[in-house]
């Protein structure tokens, strides 16, 4: 399948300048970036649709220069009807070196070129900027953006000049890359077409020179209808650990939201969130229609997105806890060597320590009161077995209602 062929299988075809697909499969230039922004410390499998977007062109012979903005992290990319709030340098500085480790762990690829908008925007002259960059627009053309008219019409809340000027600072970066590398094709999510294209114009205006943008639909939430994000309030994160936000979704967390998407949804997001080809998705369907049951879709397509995030070792140990703990008695039979796997996605305690100090520690409960409660309550068990305040706490498999797991070692 080629390039072309396989971005309109897998649904990674929204806006873009180029008028026939099939010229990304002979384009002689093979470069592209794609750019996030630190606004938290860990993306989310929003983020990861245009991250398995890169990584298509990357299996087809793209080199992939992928940008963290620090620059643009610092004023915020703005939303459609409020200012964000700025975050701390501090917060910024945090944020980058998470989202770099996630990225690269994600694009395979020997020749992955990282940036930060930072390096070149920390010495720019802001009146060479605005007669370089700020002449090149005209106020209608900024005004006409449809987050300028939702800012500013009846009932708008405004805009401040900081966020304003974010399209021009994002555009920059294309033209900047486009003199440093060569670069004329940017990868973004079709919310972000707007201010890619800010880009095209000052490649235009100032290098006499043409270049192109290629954008994906977001991915909308088959239950809620919403797209999946931060901003709607129903992320699902890549981190698997906080790391001082909260920002996180532990592996197991991450591992059942997939395999508990409805029949409806599992084709679309087979697609996108694995690497298995046409003919692998195909068979996949056939044997899930035959016994709907079986969750076989769901299956591959929650191995599939916690393999490209989380890595085979821990999917293995996933799919290995997730069977024991919904079979019968399963977790009666927990060996030492189950709980050393498991122990590479679960939080970790001590069987010395006392049960209402741990319950508190794992944050399955915020008090001791609350503690003792739960246990009066039957909601705590240890390998399937309820604990009471007097039980003996020793290793096993810890559990606080459906999904609260913890390693007791």
């Amino acid at each position: 399948m080629k390039l072309s062929e396989e971005l309109i299988w897998r649904g990674f075809s929204a806006e873009t300048t180029i008028k026939n697909p099939e010229e990304l499969d002979t384009r002689e230039n093979k470069q592209f970036y794609w750019g996030a922004d630190p606004s938290a410390d860990s993306l989310t499998i929003g983020n990861l649709a245009a991250l398995m977007m890169c990584a298509c062109f990357v299996r087809h012979g793209y080199k992939p220069t992928l940008l963290v903005g620090g620059a643009t992290g610092q004023i915020g990319d703005p939303k459609e009807n409020s200012e964000r709030e700025l975050k701390s340098l501090e917060e910024v500085d945090h944020n980058k070196v998470c989202l770099k480790k996630q990225i690269e762990s994600i694009i395979k690829s020997e020749e992955i070129r990282m940036v930060d908008n930072f390096d070149w925007f920390k010495d720019i002259n802001y009146l060479k900027f605005l007669r370089e960059v700020g002449k090149t627009f005209s106020m209608t053309q900024l005004l006409d953006r449809q987050f300028v008219q939702n800012r500013i019409g009846e009932g708008g809340s405004g805009i401040s000049y900081a966020e304003f000027s974010y399209t021009l600072i994002q555009g920059y970066d294309f033209l900047h890359l486009y003199r440093e590398y060569g670069i004329d094709l940017q990868l973004c999510g079709a919310d972000q077409y707007g201010n890619c294209t800010s880009g095209i114009h000052m490649i235009k205006r100032l290098e006499n020179a043409t270049a192109d943008v290629w954008s994906t639909p977001l991915v909308i939430d088959p239950v809620s209808g919403k797209k999946f994000g931060k901003s709607e309030g129903n992320a699902v994160w890549l981190a698997s650990e906080d790391t001082g936000s909260g920002n996180f979704t532990p592996v197991f967390d991450f591992y059942q939201f997939w395999i508990n998407q409805p029949d409806d949804s599992v084709e679309y997001l087979l697609k996108i969130y694995t690497t298995l080809e046409k003919e692998e998705i195909d068979e996949l369907l056939a044997r899930h229609s035959e016994n709907k049951e079986q969750r076989i879709a769901q299956k591959a397509l929650a191995k599939g997105a916690t393999e490209v995030v989380h890595g085979p070792e821990k999917t293995n140990a996933v799919i290995s806890l997730s069977e024991k703990l919904f079979a019968k008695d399963g977790l009666k039979t927990v060996s030492s060597e189950d709980l050393a796997n498991f122990s590479t996605i679960l939080p970790t305690i001590s069987k010395e320590r006392p049960l209402i100090d741990a319950l508190i520690e794992l944050g399955f409960a915020e008090s001791k009161k609350k503690a003792r409660e739960f246990l009066n309550q039957g909601a705590i068990t240890l390998n399937g077995e309820k604990l009471t305040e007097t039980s003996v706490f020793a290793a096993g498999i810890l559990k606080k209602g459906k999904n609260r797991l913890a390693i007791v070692k």
